[in-house]
């Protein structure tokens, strides 16, 4: 006899969950998302400053550059907030929380110029790719395939947007 997954344990809302994910792979999914969100908030608010406080020769293409990307980081925190609700967690959501719960340092005080903002970008896409990819094996253990998808999407989006961050910084 196949032994049985305990999966309807009740959500914050008091209801039973039974997705076919247990209790325990749910909890640990849903704390692998909050890292992710929260690097995915502190990376868009890095963007966000540099996009307010870019100057030099490269003004205007780091400044139209930096609001598609902040744009897209404001764009993503939603799903993967929604997915840990969806696994029947609460969502991080408070400076605090993401300042404790992310791997990307705060951005620096006093702006960098032009292309260390890039620098520092490029290491916050990379951090966060690796803050994705490190959510597979626990996903993948639970055959939780909508976490998996939005982690594709996710490395996809930031694998590319720090190789072509990378190539501003080419010699």
């Amino acid at each position: 006899m196949a032994k049985r997954i305990k999966t309807d344990t009740l959500s914050t809302t008091g209801q039973a969950i039974n997705i076919g994910i247990s209790e325990k792979d749910r909890a640990a999914i849903a704390e692998g998302l909050s890292k992710l969100l929260a690097d995915t908030y502190t990376l868009y608010l890095t963007t966000h400053n540099f996009h307010w406080n870019v100057t030099g020769p490269m003004f205007n293409t780091l400044h139209v550059m930096f609001m598609g990307q902040y744009t897209e980081l404001w764009t993503a925190v939603d799903p993967i907030a929604e997915r840990i609700r969806s696994l029947g967690h609460v969502a991080p959501g408070s400076y605090a929380q993401f300042a404790a719960l992310s791997s990307l340092k705060d951005a620096p005080a006093l702006p960098p110029k032009a292309l260390d903002m890039v620098r520092i970008l490029v290491e916050g896409h990379e951090a966060v790719a690796r803050t994705a990819r490190s959510l597979f094996p626990v996903v993948g253990k639970a055959s939780d395939e909508p976490s998996a998808d939005l982690l594709t999407q996710r490395l996809t989006v930031h694998e590319q947007t720090a190789w072509m961050l990378r190539s501003l910084l080419a010699e």
